[in-house]
């Protein structure tokens, strides 16, 4: 078995918990890409093994830290615990959705996994997890309580050029003839798997779009950068007397139509076609007022070097939000940026409060629904926010 020895810098990195080690620490080693190997201390003794990557600057991710080589045993438990996790939360209900595995934060590196009722969605994103997905579809079988219709790999991220990997999309067990039907209690929704943002949909957002629906009724709503309006929807369905959704996705407008129809809210809800930050200035200047409007953009900051840009695009379009909030309203934003931290994210929202003029109190902050765990040790696993914001 290969093993890959680090320098004291990536030594001391180790021992202060974060489970990725960069190409710059090892110092000796040599392994095929996307195996399994051991990870030695300068002076020869283990640190655990790991995953590793010919291509990245993250050549390895660790996947334990004991002497002893995993196993399949292993890595069953590993599987186990993540759909155990679910199970807990009340998150496998066989016509629901959720993230069924969450990556590097449950110790599967490169491994996520979405499940759409019985559909299961692999987003595999480094060599080592490539190699392991055949295997890591075996195991998710024997861990769930329920039987797969279908299994899809949705392997066509932009991280897979980091890794020397191609894109791929494809049915790997089962078929799928269509977008997959998912209850979410009283709202019901399609996702594409194919075609759909992220693996078809955005399952981080579940939990917020329940607290902003509370604040829904008798109000009206503004959705903008809504992509499938489940924000929006979900809304109406709390009694709210009208929703408008913004959206620039001609694909996802059309979805969002078809959702509020089988809902039956598409007389409260409508869509637009426009690039929301536009648009957003045009209400404004117009004097348009809602009870709640919602932010939901896309990342602005996909980088470190984007940052300057991503606060001028946060303050601005939080200054927008605010112009177009009533007196006593809500105001919800939400940045999905890693590299914006909670604190930034905050001091954002501050700089727009007193550019509009406007006195606003934080009601809640808060992050991704639950079967998106923050690994404390990972940081890179916490990125999204989400500011539900008192507005006078």
């Amino acid at each position: 078995m290969a093993s890959m020895k680090l320098t004291g810098k990536g030594r001391r990195w180790v021992l202060g918990g974060h489970p990725w080690i960069y190409r710059d620490d090892i110092s000796a080693g040599t392994a095929q890409a996307g195996d399994l190997v051991q990870v030695v201390a300068p002076t020869g003794e283990s640190m655990g093994w790991a995953l590793y990557s010919d291509a990245s600057r993250i050549a390895l991710r660790l996947v334990t830290r004991d002497e002893e080589q995993p196993t399949r045993e292993f890595w069953m438990q590993r599987v186990q615990r993540a759909v155990d996790t679910r199970a807990r939360a009340g998150m496998l209900d066989p016509e629901g959705a959720c993230r069924l595995i969450a990556g590097d934060s449950e110790g599967l590196p490169g491994m996520v996994v979405d499940r759409y009722g019985k559909v299961a969605v692999l987003q595999l994103g480094t060599q080592g997890a490539d190699r392991m997905g055949e295997f890591l579809v075996e195991l998710i079988r024997e861990a769930l309580p329920f039987e797969l219709d279908a299994v899809v790999n949705r392997s066509d991220t932009a991280v897979r050029k980091l890794e020397n990997l191609p894109k791929q999309t494809e049915v790997m067990q089962g078929s799928v003839t269509g977008p997959i039907e998912v209850r979410d209690g009283d709202l019901l929704y399609a996702v594409d798997v194919f075609q759909g943002h992220k693996t078809g949909h955005y399952l981080d957002q579940v939990d917020n779009r329940r607290r902003a629906a509370l604040l829904a009724e008798g109000e009206r709503v503004l959705d903008a950068f809504a992509y499938d309006g489940l924000f929006g929807i979900r809304a109406a369905l709390a009694g709210a007397s009208e929703v408008l959704c913004l959206e620039q996705n001609k694909a996802a407008c059309e979805r969002l139509v078809v959702c509020a129809e089988r809902n039956g809210v598409a007389d409260r809800v409508r869509v637009e076609r426009v690039n929301c930050m536009k648009d957003l200035r045009a209400r404004a200047e117009a004097g348009e007022e809602y009870g709640l409007v919602i932010l939901d953009p896309p990342a602005f900051a996909r980088s470190k070097r984007e940052r300057a840009g991503a606060e001028r695009g946060y303050v601005e379009l939080a200054r927008r939000g605010l112009a177009l909030t009533r007196t006593g309203g809500s105001l919800v934003s939400a940045s999905c940026s890693f590299n914006i931290k909670t604190s930034d994210f905050r001091g954002f929202l501050a700089s727009a409060a007193h550019l509009a003029g406007r006195d606003v109190w934080v009601e809640q902050m808060t992050g991704a629904s639950p079967d998106h765990p923050e690994l404390l040790t990972l940081p890179e696993s916490s990125y999204l926010k989400c500011a539900f914001l008192r507005v006078d």
